[in-house]
């Protein structure tokens, strides 16, 4: 089952709570999404660390495609 704007956001916000997070729904069908994340946590790591930290945050949600973009804020 795919995974809907505000079930993604939250989880996002609920793993990054000081972060600006801007999600696209690529196709309109809740199951291809671009998410963009600035982050204070992301300070000091890798662009690696940054996306696991992203996809352990979705971790077990059913998203086919997921397309991240992180910025580190200081």
């Amino acid at each position: 089952m795919p995974i809907t704007r505000t079930e993604l956001e939250s989880l996002l916000c609920g793993s990054f709570p000081e972060a600006r997070v801007t999600l696209e729904d690529l196709a309109g069908d809740n199951d291809h999404w671009s998410v963009t994340i600035a982050s204070p946590l992301f300070q000091g790591k890798s662009r690696l660390e940054q996306h696991r930290m992203v996809q352990e945050a979705v971790n077990g949600r059913n998203i086919h495609a997921l397309a991240i973009k992180t910025v580190s804020l200081t």
